[in-house]
Order: structure tokens, then C-alpha cells, then sequence
């Protein structure tokens, strides 16, 4: 209602705005992103002839640019005879607003050549193209901001020298971002900020010696009187997963916001509560990053995501279908390929091919099948639920770039249905195009090449990749050579294979011989992997029922003793395995002789007359668990 009135006011023939009242509609029309009432404004600005005024210009620079209106942001500012350093720098930052960097550091360029000596760089100036240099990752040119904003004297501004300090830590440099932060004479939580969320983003889950200085020097932050916000915290988070070992760190950040009164439940930090919701779920816990999701006032499309994708890791496929319909219905929010990527696991988990269909319409329906990533995950899930003939469609539609996660795609969707002569073929073609192979594409093409027994094409591409592409193996390619050489007999050389690998062989490489060996009957070979398989994974019980499984079958009842015994006393037990089926939008799962699903009685009745009719046919190798 109010913009109706304002936009009446503005078009009306007999109206005068003052200058003052143009630059109140303009900050509204900036707020409310108003095209229409920027262009009603600007018709204003030239009939009362304030075509020239230096404020109602530079803010309606920044209202077009707002808009996504570069082109008439540039009449503007071309427009006016003298630029002041505000009307530069509201164009300039217009074009950082949508991301034109490399436009951005051209009128820069542009500004420092003009004959003016008065028009100099200011504070805001600088900070923005320093800001623009790291996101461009352009450290020659962050350096000459730096040294500029020295000699002008404008390192001692904060705003500018965080924004010094994040441009080298988005170029990889802490150490001279920490130098930076180290020779401030003032600072504020955002100067902490930086260099927390920099060590942060090079961090990851590798060095815990590295954590531990992060650590203490978020510690440093509080010592010296400066309190966390919610920006602190969501950087820290990611790094505080049980994986890491580090889960305590993430419980105790949760209690500092809840403590100082930064809980989801005092207000609606999204990016906060994504970041509790990530951290609970990496943890496997997934029972609190519910109730965290639970408690969050209001949720945006990141944080349905994040608790989407946290019920995919931790197996809960229909929670986190549920979750999708649930966004949509609830809150009226529409998925993004993101949300569409996180959820297509949930379906191939469930080998749910009608619920991956309807994903994959509701993106073509959206125009989000352009997305990689999403061609990427529909191509996995399409596989996974058994038909190969839509991931190849998908593979083959050419709205989108093929990246090298595309081609491993779908090499290891041929693997996966045992079309090893395509997997090779599509391998191949991928190299044609000029996309060396990861690690990914290696193990997916060989595994492809194991199950297809295609034993000498497999091992021409490991020589290959060693040879011509000058690649590391790594034990999961490793393994795959083993498989690939053990199923085919070739016992001897996969052991001299492991033997003369060029790094420690793990549990998988020894798990392919153990397999190889129980095919063709080598007691050797499998007695000495599981031996090594014992050594490396003592608190597998996978390892010990397969050993007593062995036994049992070779009538080595002490042996089978032996190790039963030995999996008790470690406290080992062995979680069944699951399968299950879905019918009318309801999934049933299984374990071995269930008899808790409330139809189990017509089920195990119709095994029953199954196997008499497989007796009666001849098939006396039959074993129901019951």
C-alpha cells in the first residue's frame, strides 16, 4: 500500500519532490529491490533537473545496480559531469553486487588514472577491491591495495584492514593475513572472525595440531574481551564432527550460544542452525540435530537441506523424503538443485526408482536440469535403482557440460550392471575429450573391468595411469587390482602385486584377496589374509564371522570355537543386514528371520510353497533362515 501511494506520488504531473524526499524513495526502491519505482525516481531526478546533484546520483547508481541494472547504472555515472570518490564507488560496487569483479578492478583502474589529484581512494574504496581480490584469488593484486592503503594511511582503518586480511586468507596466505591481524592498533569481533573463518576454510578435518591452535586462539578472542557471535561459531562448527574426534568442541560451542544467549530459540540465524544441524549429523547424531532443526523459528531452503542431507548419512532415506514433501507443504519453500542433489541418495538407498522419476520431473519442470551436480546424482541414482537405460539418457542429454564426475558416473553405473566392454569404451571416450581420469573414474572403470573379467584391459589402464598420467595408486585402486587378478585366478601375482605395492596395503586390498581365494579354494592365500585383515581391523566382526563361516565349511569345529569365543570376550557382535521393498509409497525392510512385520505369517507361508516347488524342480540347495 505504501509503495502504491509512493509510485502515485512519484508519476503524478503537478508533484515537486525535493531532493531529500528522492533520496528517501531511492532507499526504498534499494530495500525493496523496486525496479519500477528506481526508473519513476530517475524520470523525477531529470524533469526537476537534478541531473547533476552528486547524492541523488550516487544513490541511484546504487538503486539500478540493486536491481541487476548495470547498463543504466553506466548511463548514470556517464552521465554526470563531476565524479566525486561516492560516485565511483557506488558504481564500482554495484558491479562487485553481481559479481563483475573483473569490471569492478577495471574502474578501478579507470578511477586511479583520472587527472583529478583530488579524487583519491578512500577507506571504502579500497576495502571493496581488496575484497574483490580475493574473490578473484588475485594476490598481486591484493598486495598493491595493501601497500596503497599503507601509504595513504588507512591500514589503521579496521574495516579496511579486515577486509586486507580476508583477501590473503582467501589467497591461501594465513601467515601474512595473521601478520596483518597482529599489527592492528585496533580490532574488532569481525577482525577475529576473519582469521578464524580463514583457518577454518584451509583447516578441513586434517591436522588436529592445526585445530588445536584454532582453538586457542578462539580462546584468545574471549581472554581479551571480545565476545563470539554467530558468525564465530558457524566457522568453528564444521570442524567439530565425531569423525575428527572433535565432537566435545562442537557440544561446548553449543553451550557457549546458548549460554550468551545466541540459541535458535532467541532468534533465527539460519546459517547458525544449518551449521548445528551439519555438525549433530557428521557426529551421527541424528536424534539431536532434529531437535535442533525443531527448535529453529524460522527455517530457509539451506537449513530443510542440511537436515535433509543429515538424514541421508545417517541412513534414514524416508525421514528425509518426507522432509522434502514436508518443506514444500509446511513452509511453502520450493527446492534447489542442492536440496534435489541431497535427497536423490535417499531414493537410490531405497532403490526407489518412482521417487527418483518424480525428483528428476520436478526438475525439468523447475529448468534445474541443467545443473552438473544434479545430472551427476540422477545418473548415480538411476544406476543404483536398476536402470541403466535412464542414467545413459541423462549421461547423453547435452543441456549441460560433462565434468569428470559426470564420466565417473556413469563408467560406474555400466560396472555396476556388468557392462565392463561399455564402461571401457565410455572410459576411453572420456580421455578423447581431454578429461584426465581421478582416482574415482580409475576405481569405477576397474571395478567395471573385475566384474566383466576383462583381466588384461584392466590392468593396460593401471599401467597407464602410472606411465602416462604419472598417478599415485591409491590403495582403493589397489584393491581393485588385486580383485581384478584374484577372480581371475591369478592368486600368485595378486599377491606379488600386493607385495611390491608402493604403499601399505589396507583392509580392502586383503579383503579382495580373502574373497579371491575362498572362490578358487586357496587356503593359503586366505589364511594369510585373514590374518592380516585381523591385524589391521580387530574390532571388525565382519572379519571374524567370515573366518568362522570358513572354518565351519572346512569342519574345523575347535577352530570355529575358537574365534566365537574370542569375538564374545571383545564384546563383537554383528548387525544384521536389511533389505527391503517398497509398495504404494510405503517401505517394508527385513532383517534375517524377521518375524516382527505384522504380515510375516503369509510371508514365510509363501516362502514355504516357493521352495517346494524349487524342491520339486530339482533344487535341493536351499537354505530359508527361519
Amino acid at each position: 500500500m505504501i509503495l502504491t501511494k509512493t509510485c502515485s506520488l512519484t508519476t503524478s504531473a503537478t508533484a515537486f519532490l525535493t531532493p531529500q524526499s528522492l533520496l528517501h524513495l531511492l532507499q526504498l526502491s534499494i530495500d525493496l529491490h523496486a525496479q519500477k519505482l528506481t526508473q519513476q525516481c530517475h524520470s523525477q531526478i531529470l524533469s526537476n533537473g537534478f541531473s547533476q546533484n552528486p547524492f541523488l546520483t550516487t544513490r541511484l547508481i546504487s538503486a539500478y545496480a540493486t536491481c541487476g541494472e548495470l547498463t543504466l547504472s553506466r548511463l548514470v555515472f556517464y552521465s554526470v559531469h563531476t565524479k566525486n570518490v561516492y560516485l565511483w564507488n557506488s558504481f564500482i560496487n554495484g558491479h562487485v553486487k553481481n559479481h563483475q569483479f573483473d569490471q569492478a578492478v577495471t574502474l578501478f583502474r579507470e578511477m586511479g588514472r583520472c587527472r583529478d589529484d583530488s579524487l583519491m581512494p578512500d577507506d571504502y574504496t579500497l576495502a571493496t577491491i581488496s575484497k574483490v581480490s580475493g574473490e578473484l584469488e588475485d594476490l598481486v593484486l591484493g598486495k598493491l591495495i595493501h601497500g596503497k592503503s599503507m601509504r595513504i594511511g588507512f591500514m589503521s582503518d579496521i574495516v579496511v584492514a579486515n577486509s586486507v586480511m580476508s583477501m590473503y586468507s582467501r589467497c591461501g596466505e594465513l601467515g601474512d593475513a595473521m601478520k596483518v591481524f597482529d599489527e592492528m592498533p585496533h580490532r574488532n569481533v569481525g577482525s577475529f572472525n576473519v582469521i578464524i573463518s580463514g583457518c577454518a576454510a584451509a583447516l578441513g578435518n586434517f591436522d588436529s595440531s592445526l585445530f588445536g591452535d584454532l582453538w586457542n586462539f578462539f580462546r584468545r578472542m574471549q581472554c581479551e574481551g571480545y565476545q563470539a557471535d554467530a558468525f564465530t561459531v558457524a566457522s568453528l562448527l564444521p570442524l567439530c564432527c565425531d569423525n575428527a574426534g572433535r565432537f566435545d568442541y562442537g557440544r561446548e560451542l553449543h553451550c557457549y550460544l546458548v549460554k550468551n544467549g545466541l540459541d535458535l530459540k532467541m532468534g533465527s540465524d539460519v546459517h547458525m542452525g544449518s551449521s548445528l544441524i551439519d555438525m549433530y549429523s557428521r557426529s551421527s547424531k541424528l536424534v539431536l540435530s532434529r531437535r535442533v532443526f525443531d527448535l529453529m523459528k524460522s527455517k530457509n531452503i539451506y537449513v530443510w537441506t542440511a537436515m535433509i542431507n543429515g538424514c541421508v548419512q545417517n541412513g534414514a532415506p524416508e525421514d528425509a523424503l518426507i522432509l522434502l514433501r514436508e518443506m514444500q507443504s509446511k513452509d511453502r519453500i520450493r527446492p534447489n538443485e542442492v536440496s534435489l542433489v541431497s535427497v536423490l541418495p535417499a531414493c537410490g538407498l531405497l532403490s526407489g526408482l518412482i521417487g527418483g522419476k518424480q525428483v528428476h520431473a520436478f526438475s525439468i519442470k523447475m529448468e534445474l536440469n541443467g545443473y552438473i551436480s544434479l545430472c551427476n546424482a540422477l545418473i548415480d541414482m538411476y544406476a543404483k535403482c536398476g536402470s541403466l537405460d535412464y542414467a545413459r539418457r541423462v549421461f547423453h542429454n547435452g543441456s549441460y557440460f560433462k565434468d569428470a564426475i559426470t564420466w565417473s558416473s556413469i563408467i560406474s553405473a555400466y560396472g555396476l550392471h556388468g557392462k565392463g566392454e561399455e564402461a571401457v569404451t565410455t572410459y576411453y571416450e572420456m580421455l578423447k575429450q581431454g578429461i584426465k581420469p581421478d582416482m574415482i573414474t580409475v576405481v569405477g572403470v576397474l571395478s567395471a573391468c573385475c566384474k566383466a573379467g576383462l583381466v588384461d584391459e584392466g590392468i593396460s589402464i593401471y599401467i597407464s595411469l602410472t606411465t602416462k598420467y604419472e598417478m599415485k595408486p591409491s590403495v582403493e585402486i589397489c584393491a581393485c587390482v588385486v580383485d581384478l587378478l584374484g577372480r581371475s585366478g591369478r592368486l600368485n601375482q595378486a599377491l606379488e602385486f600386493i607385495k611390491g605395492m608402493p604403499i601399505n596395503p589396507g583392509p580392502s586390498v586383503w579383503g579382495s584377496l580373502l574373497t579371491a581365494s575362498v572362490i578358487h579354494g586357496n587356503s593359503m592365500t586366505r589364511d594369510l589374509a585373514y590374518r592380516c585383515l585381523l591385524e589391521l581391523e580387530p574390532e571388525n566382526p565382519s572379519n571374524y564371522i567370515a573366518l568362522s563361516n570358513t572354518y565351519a565349511s572346512n569342519r574345523r569345529w575347535d577352530d570355529v570355537t575358537e574365534v566365537r569365543t574370542m569375538m564374545k570376550q571383545r564384546g563383537l557382535k554383528k548387525v544384521p543386514g536389511i533389505s527391503w521393498i517398497t509398495i504404494g509409497r510405503k517401505t517394508h525392510s527385513f532383517t534375517v528371520a524377521d518375524k516382527t512385520h505384522p504380515s510375516s505369517s503369509s510371508i514365510y507361508e509363501m516362502i514355504n510353497d516357493l521352495v517346494s516347488i524349487m524342491t520339486d524342480g530339482g533344487c535341493t540347495d536351499i537354505d530359508i533362515p527361519t
